[in-house]
């Protein structure tokens, strides 16, 4: 997480700001700027790292280090990270890519399979992408070779019907069954 201030208040400035948020976001590292240089909280210091540090904007962390932290944080084995690295479904037609909120539920449920919950339920409002997002999920699981057997519920058979038809479309020939709930 990263917090910007003009550069007429200190690095640390936002710092703060920027703790609140990666509380909210759960990640380990949080970050102010005001772009001429970095402060920096890091909630699992290892091979003695201070916790709170300053550094020029060169000197930013690489995108290893960066993950390394949060698998720490997160408690990710090198086991769980494959299932965790597995890349979304990316439409050929320059179609949609999931929303913030959808990434971060995603992102949670793999990451709660990876760690051997065996019952997750991700709850969503109505028009937040809830099927899109569900089919990222199995997706992502059916890649890493994880899940072999998806049930799909829905409340009625017509939803279940065009979740197959479209949603569901590019599993291609796998045969996917899906149930529908009827009042």
């Amino acid at each position: 997480m990263v917090e910007a201030k003009v550069n007429s208040y200190t690095a640390s400035h936002g710092l703060q700001q920027a703790l609140g948020y990666a509380e909210i976001l759960e990640v380990p590292s949080a970050f102010s700027s005001n772009g001429d240089a970095f402060a920096s909280h890091n909630k699992t210091p290892i091979n003695g790292e201070e916790i709170e540090t300053a550094f020029p904007l060169e000197s930013f962390l690489s995108p290893t280090e960066l993950w390394t932290r949060y698998k720490l944080f997160r408690g990710i084995d090198d086991n769980a990270e494959q299932l965790g690295v597995q890349p979304y479904y990316q439409d050929s037609s320059g179609g949609k890519e999931p929303r913030y909120y959808q990434v971060e539920a995603i992102n949670r449920t793999v990451e709660a399979v990876a760690n051997e919950q065996k019952r997750v339920l991700p709850v969503m409002a109505t028009g937040t992408g809830k099927t899109y997002t569900i089919f990222q999920i199995i997706w992502r699981l059916w890649k890493a070779k994880v899940v072999k057997r998806v049930l799909f519920l829905a409340d009625r058979n017509i939803l279940v019907d065009q979740t197959l038809v479209n949603d569901f479309k590019p599993f291609g020939s796998v045969k996917i069954a899906g149930a529908g709930l009827a009042k």
